[in-house]
């Protein structure tokens, strides 16, 4: 199991530094670059013009590599196309959100309740494919333990999806810093799936972290292109699919604790401004706010990146 799914990585890894050059080219020849939003650090205006929409390269290869793996190994089973789903239906927002702030020249695509509609609806199609596969809709609440309610879960599902695919989202917002989060993240799951014997999601984990290690070649500082929504919404709607499936969904808090830190940061500066006219931070999402205290990006990437290895390995320390 462990050398197939090595394949299913190097398989996304090969794809993805095959195609993304020719990606990069394509975009600078067609002036397509991401639009720097006025209210960031005044630094980032010089990445104004990178090539984004990246995403969409790894995404596809990680898709193309965990499906053919899955078909020769006659292992394709409803949680492989849950977890596709996840992946794709998430990056298609981005790519709808990608796309229209490129064709128009703005830094805003999709309305925010656009957005959040087809999160919505892409997380209740999971919840129904679930279904037909007589999924247990079963949660474990920490202090009342497990809930048996179809109700709770299609909330919990949703809520869980939505969160983290903007959660990581959020966390995308200096050269390769969401890249390394998440290569960590899927690199804990992938390691979950394969003592639990899951090899659907090993698969699928592996399939992305392969696209992400070719992707990281382009994308730390100075990056040559950005993963854009297409990336970091699919990366998020991976991720929090992931950890319901391996009926681990509350493991993501600590795994990936930089993405809830950086919600977190967002939510916190937002209500304090609302409530006492006075922000809490620098500036929001909370990379920015250690950047605006002096901090070189690949200081606050490594950072990060150290910060997510210990909730990884924490976990993994106290319950994995």
């Amino acid at each position: 199991m462990l050398i197939i799914s090595i394949i299913a990585l190097v398989s996304s890894l090969a794809l993805t530094g095959i195609i993304l050059p020719w990606m990069i080219i394509f975009m600078r020849a067609h002036h397509e670059g991401q639009e720097i939003r006025d209210e960031g650090p005044k630094w980032h205006e010089k990445k104004s013009g990178t090539p984004t929409m990246g995403g969409v390269v790894f995404v596809l290869a990680a898709a193309v590599s965990t499906i053919w793996v899955s078909f020769w190994q006659h292992e394709t089973s409803k949680l492989i196309w849950i977890l596709l789903i996840s992946l794709l239906g998430y990056a298609i927002i981005g790519f709808l959100d990608d796309g229209i702030k490129l064709f128009y020249k703005r830094n805003l695509g999709l309305h925010a309740w656009q957005k959040f509609s087809l999160q919505i609806l892409v997380a209740i199609l999971i919840i129904i494919i679930a279904a037909t596969d007589n999924f247990q809709f079963k949660l474990f609440i920490p202090f009342f333990g497990i809930v048996n309610s179809a109700i709770l879960f299609t909330i919990f599902v949703v809520f869980w999806l939505v969160g983290f695919s903007n959660a990581v989202n959020l966390s995308d917002g200096l050269d390769g810093l969401a890249t390394g989060l998440s290569i960590i993240a899927y690199a804990t799951y992938s390691y979950i799936a394969f003592k639990q014997k899951n090899f659907a999601v090993l698969i699928f984990c592996m399939s992305v972290i392969g696209g992400l290690i070719s992707f990281f070649i382009f994308n730390h500082k100075p990056a040559k292109i950005f993963m854009g929504d297409a990336g970091s919404l699919a990366l998020g709607g991976g991720l929090a699919a992931v950890s319901i499936f391996l009926n681990k969904p509350w493991s993501l808090l600590l795994i990936g604790i930089v993405f809830v830190c950086e919600t977190a940061s967002v939510i916190l500066q937002v209500i304090s401004f609302q409530t006492t006219g006075k922000r809490i931070f620098k500036m929001t999402p909370i990379h920015h706010h250690f950047e605006m205290l002096g901090y070189s990006e690949w200081k606050v990437d490594i950072i990060f990146w150290i910060v997510g290895l210990i909730g990884s390995f924490l976990y993994l320390m106290i319950w994995g």
